[in-house]
């Protein structure tokens, strides 16, 4: 079984892009990194741990992608597996910011599986959340939008927390 698998829905790139970069920092071929449009649920099976990610759309949506991918993670049994969430948002969406992190986090809490790579929200300035327990981000949250100076540091910070 291999350490990290990447798992990301993408419209714009963004996220797709998050996603290459967190797979160099960490090492993961890119035979390791998906789109969840051309993924099937079952192959999260080769993998200890899975690094989900989303953008966050209109009313605080997920990615359209997602949709059936995650349906299909919600009826596995994922105990065994960590799984570390990061969303793409833009903050000026005030109340709704990387609300698909929230989104996914809370879907996938009956899967028993264990949620690493929480992290703080230091530089942000926002309403609402769904991706916020008690003061942290349930993931990385990002915004490319206002904020891509924050970027590289926030994922060096986040990727040393996931091993």
């Amino acid at each position: 079984m291999k350490q990290f698998g990447i798992f990301y829905g993408s419209t714009t790139g963004t996220t797709e892009e998050i996603a290459k970069q967190l797979a160099k920092i960490l090492g993961i071929q890119n035979t390791d990194v998906h789109n969840v449009a051309e993924t099937t649920p079952s192959v999260v099976a080769d993998y200890r741990t899975l690094i989900l990610g989303s953008s966050t759309w209109g009313s605080g949506d997920l990615q359209d992608n997602w949709y059936d991918f995650i349906a299909g993670l919600e009826a596995m049994d994922l105990k065994d597996k960590r799984i570390a969430i990061f969303g793409c948002g833009d903050e000026t969406m005030s109340d709704t910011f990387c609300d698909a992190v929230g989104k996914i986090y809370d879907r996938l809490q009956p899967t028993e599986a264990e949620f690493i790579g929480s992290f703080n929200t230091d530089g942000y300035h926002y309403d609402h959340s769904d991706a916020i327990r008690d003061g942290k981000a349930v993931g990385l949250i990002l915004d490319e939008v206002n904020h891509p100076e924050l970027t590289a540091t926030r994922l060096r910070q986040w990727t040393s927390e996931l091993n």
